[in-house]
This record gives C-alpha cells, structure tokens and sequence, in this order.
C-alpha cells in the first residue's frame, strides 16, 4: 500500500466507523530515515529504515476510543479494537472534532534538497571529526541523522490534511583527562546545522573543562547556555503552563492568570508559523488551526495551553496545542515552538558563572518548584570569553522564583528540539561548593 494512496482507504476507514460511532479520526505517518553511529573516530553502525504507522480515535457519546498498528492493511481490525476500546472508556464532555478550514498547506519544515541517504549521513560525521581535531581531545562516540516522513490526518467532519518534514540531527561527545564534553545540533534543513562547529565544541568543553578549580559556597551571578536554561525550564516551568496540570491542581500557576510570575524582561509564548523553526506546522495533532499563543507578557501570566478533550472538559478553548509523540498515542497538550523572548542585551561583560549545562533537573519538584542540580562544564567567564574551569559544584534554588532574579537575556537565540530559548542571565543564585 503506497502512501499516495492513503485517500480511497482512508475514507474507507471512516466510512465504516461512523457506521458505529459518532466520529473517527485517522492519523498516518510513513517515513524514511537514515542513521550512522561512531564509536571513538570509527563507523560503527549505519541503517536505513522505512515506517509507516496509522492511529485512529473514535468518539462515541463521549467516549474515546483509540488502537494503532505499523501495518496499515490491517486497518479495519485496528478500527475494531479502537471501536472496542471506547466502549470501556469513561463518557466525558465532547463538542465535536475540528472541520476543515482553510489554512496553508505549504510545508514549513520540509527541505527538498535533504537526500536521506547514507552518503548524506558520513559526510556529517566527516564534518564533525574535523571540527573535533581543534582541540586536544578524544572523540568517544557520535552521530548523524537524516529523516523524511509524510503525515496525514483525516476526521469524520471534512478534515484531510497533509503535510511533509525533513530532520537532520548531529552529536558528538570527547573526553580530556577526566572531562567529558558534548554538543549537538539538529533542524529540518540541511543550510541549518554546523557539523564542525558541533565536533569543535565537543572537543573545546572536554579540552577546556580538565583541571577545574573548585569554587566556594555562595551566591552568584550565573550565565545559563540555552542547554542549561532548557533543562531546568522543561522540567517545571513549561509543565505549569499545561492546561491539565492547572485544573488538576499540579500547576503552581493554578491562581495566577493576570498576575506578575517572571520579571517584566520576559515574554513567552508558543509560535508554530516561526519560519524556519522544526516544530512549525499549519495544524495541530487534532486539526486545528494553530496560531501563537502568548502565556507571558512581560512578566504576566496570560494563558494556558488546552487540546480539545481538556479544553471541553473544563469549558476553555483549545489553543491548537494537540501533539502527538508518534502514530501510536494519542494527542495530548504540549508546544511547537516555544519562545522566551524580550528585551535583549550584552550579558557577558561582568564576570559571571557560566554554566553550559546540568545533571538532575529532572529531580526538581514540578509543584514547588524547588531544584538541586550538578554543574557540567561550568566556568568563570569575562568579557565573552572562558576562564577558569569550575570543578565539582551544585547549583539549588526554586525555578520560579529564578524567574524573578533574571537581570539579562543574551541577543541571540538557539533552537533546542521544539525550545527556541537565549542565555539567561541570573542574580542570587546558591551555588554549593567546597
């Protein structure tokens, strides 16, 4: 069955269901990829791959039923078990799937010049070992791939939208004396991510991190790379602004729509029409329209993220924040592109904590807020440049209220999976030491 033929099947599938249920839903994904692996300086794997996956929902008096295969001519007995499913599944407020609406079907994140090929693939690892021999470190391991994948999803109420993304994703990790170092890169175009300056960053932290010196306990101002900024934000401070988490009472935002929760330097909101960007697209895992959404306005709290199940469930509207990990689950709340933005400026004058990246900040408590965390490849920076290399320290505090200590954002932005987030830079913050 070839993907370009998913239509006639496709309107057979719904054809057959709304014989049993209310509405159904068909999400269909088929893909190639291409990946090669290095093991010190060496290939040590190279494969190809070719997927396909189908999801369907149905709804059916409230009830959402949901079954998935990787062999969509089996549709009809996966349209059957999620028929079944439903039926065991508790009846909760439903308005109804999304219509089709007129939006733009031109791919945001699709380069027509990728070739997913192996070819493709060891020449990025090429790329990344030469940038490696800058700096006097071993290369441990490695990667780089390249993807293509076509998804189309298709309701019971006209919607029958299609859209295509490309992916190439690098990394490299080097080890010096005792010091590791690593660096990665991905985006949806092949003009877009740097080979060598991965490899050369890889080696540089390794290289530079040997030999740190121990700092004493104190507070500090600290300079947060995007790495580390992702890391402790990801883990609390994103999951705040989850419509679900709000009225389930996980959310430390829970009370504060209107209130002040960061300093008025930040903004943050979700953009998934950011040209360029991996995670744009024209609609989201349910079909809706999407459009940014702002959750902080210069320091103000202004919105949650809602899909549909949640945003009926509670009397919101959903905010076209439907994502899908995968042809197999369901969609469920999250971001294409989320920003934090403001007013940027120079924040490497001073000397500062500099710190690339963190070990933990998935132990922080998402309610409290509250985080302790291991620094890696932290040094003393100064005018823009690396110092002393800082050994054995932690960092703790409370994200949220780090927040509120955010004194500087740098000018430039990198892009993280789907967080488009700057350096940070921080006032008071503890750092444990000797």
């Amino acid at each position: 069955m070839r993907w370009w033929a998913a239509v006639e099947w496709i309107d057979q599938l719904i054809q057959k269901g709304l014989k049993c249920v209310d509405e159904v839903e068909v999400f269909y994904v088929v893909g190639r990829s291409i990946s090669a692996d290095l093991k010190q300086k060496k290939i040590n794997l190279a494969s190809a791959s070719e997927d396909c996956g189908l999801g369907i929902r149905t709804i059916h008096k409230g009830r959402i039923g949901s079954s998935s295969t990787n062999d969509p001519h089996k549709w009809s007995e996966c349209l059957d078990a999620a028929v079944a499913s439903g039926h065991l599944a508790t009846s909760l407020p439903w308005d109804g799937l999304p219509g089709a609406q007129a939006i733009s079907h031109a791919p945001l994140t699709f380069d027509p010049t990728m070739k997913v090929e192996p070819a493709s693939a060891l020449a990025l690892l090429e790329q990344m070992l030469e940038g490696a021999e800058e700096h006097a470190a071993e290369v441990t391991a490695g990667s780089a791939g390249l993807s293509t994948a076509t998804v189309t999803l298709a309701n019971s109420s006209g919607v029958h939208y299609t859209d295509s993304h490309t992916g190439v994703s690098l990394s490299l990790e080097a080890i010096h004396e005792q010091s590791t170092g690593s660096e990665f890169d991905h985006s949806s175009f092949m003009d877009k991510v740097d080979p060598f300056h991965v490899g050369e960053r890889a080696t540089f932290f390794a290289h530079e991190s040997a030999g740190g010196k121990e700092i004493s306990t104190g507070n500090y101002e600290i300079l947060l790379s995007p790495i580390a900024y992702a890391e402790l934000l990801g883990s609390v401070f994103i999951p705040a602004l989850n419509g679900r988490n709000v009225h389930a009472g996980r959310s430390k935002f829970a009370q504060s729509l209107g209130e002040k929760v960061t300093d008025p330097l930040l903004s943050m909101y979700d953009d998934p029409l950011l040209p360029g960007a991996s995670g744009s697209v024209s609609w989201d895992a349910e079909g809706m329209p999407t459009h940014r959404v702002d959750f902080i306005r210069e320091g103000v709290l202004g919105a949650f993220a809602y899909d549909l199940k949640t945003a009926y469930r509670y009397g919101k509207t959903s905010t076209s924040s439907a994502v899908r990990g995968g042809y197999g689950g369901s969609p469920g709340i999250g971001h294409h592109n989320f920003v934090v933005d403001g007013k940027r400026s120079t924040i490497e004058d001073e000397r500062v904590v500099y710190v690339h990246s963190v070990v933990g900040a998935h132990t922080a408590n998402p309610m409290s807020g509250e985080f302790s965390v291991e620094l890696s490849n932290a040094f003393w920076m100064e005018g823009g440049e690396f110092q002393e290399p800082i050994r054995s320290a932690m960092l703790s505090g409370n994200v949220f209220s780090m927040h509120n200590e955010i004194i500087g954002i740098s000018p430039e932005s990198r892009s993280l999976g789907s967080l488009i987030l700057p350096s940070v830079k921080i006032n008071k913050q503890r750092i444990i030491g000797k």
